[in-house]
């Protein structure tokens, strides 16, 4: 259970993540904001808590903890993590999506140290999430896999078939979110391709489901706390988060799935980064 201290910085470091990522996608420049700064209260909590083993002079420890973002196109949030981490140089930000640049649209092992696999081709993270659980319990090692899936990618087939075959193998130390924001490219997933009672879906599958609301650090510290208690079912935590989260005229927006800000918006979203850092400067 997090402490005052902990909760605070975890709280603190979520804001840090969601400037990083404005600070990559300047004015012009586009970039998935909405996808990636409705995670990134969960990043804050995996990347700055709970994985272990995370070493920037040894990004390939082989006793570290595994995250891989199945929903590719939002890896903004994990670079504006890792950076804090140490991964690699700050300037590195202002070279997002660029040749000569370490930080690609889409996540690129070959180049980006701290990045566990290749994705962007939706729906295959979770397929190779199983294959990390099962290589790392056939070494016998504690290590814990979590993956990140959007909503919108559910839609893939490929995710079902993990899905099935994951409790089949008893996947104990593989732990997957669902950032359900409810909105993708082109509009509202209930629209463009309804999938209903996502948690019941996985439940028929023999997945430990539970639900959280995203943006809260103590629901996410309390459902991987009950994730890492299972030890033979994989778990499924179907966070509920709003896409745009901090930003509010890109709140549940599709417009920002993957858009360049003008001026004014940019000058918005830095507004915002300091309304929310004066917030937690006053809890």
């Amino acid at each position: 259970m997090l402490d005052k201290k902990e909760l605070l910085h975890l709280k603190k470091m979520a804001v840090t993540i969601r400037s990083n990522i404005i600070e990559m996608i300047p004015p012009g420049k586009v970039g998935h904001l909405g996808g990636s700064s409705s995670i990134a209260d969960v990043l804050a909590y995996l990347y700055f808590y709970r994985m272990k083993g995370l070493d920037p002079a040894n990004p390939h420890n082989p006793g570290r903890d595994r995250l891989v973002f199945s929903k590719g196109h939002a890896v903004l949030a994990q670079y504006a993590a890792l950076v804090e981490l140490g991964y690699f140089p700050r300037e590195e930000l202002k070279k997002v999506k660029t040749l000569n640049g370490l930080l690609q649209g889409h996540p690129d092992i070959d180049r980006t140290p701290g990045l566990e696999a290749v994705t962007g081709s939706l729906g295959q993270g979770l397929s190779i999430c199983n294959g990390m659980a099962l290589g790392l319990r056939l070494d016998g090692s504690d290590a814990k896999v979590f993956c990140v899936a959007g909503d919108g990618e559910l839609a893939e087939g490929q995710i079902w078939e993990a899905a099935m075959a994951a409790p089949d193998y008893k996947l104990g130390n593989l732990c997957l979110f669902i950032d359900l924001n409810g909105v993708q490219a082109t509009g509202p997933t209930k629209d463009v391709f309804p999938i209903s009672d996502v948690p019941g879906k996985f439940r028929s599958f023999g997945w430990n489901v539970i639900e959280i609301d995203g943006h809260d650090i103590e629901a996410i510290d309390k459902a991987v706390t009950a994730s890492d208690a299972e030890k033979e079912m994989p778990t499924c935590i179907v966070a509920h988060t709003v896409k745009g989260k901090g930003f509010p005229f890109a709140e549940g927006n599709a417009a920002f799935h993957n858009a360049a800000l003008n001026e004014e918006q940019y000058e918005e979203c830095c507004r915002c980064i300091e309304r929310m850092r004066k917030e937690t400067d006053n809890e």
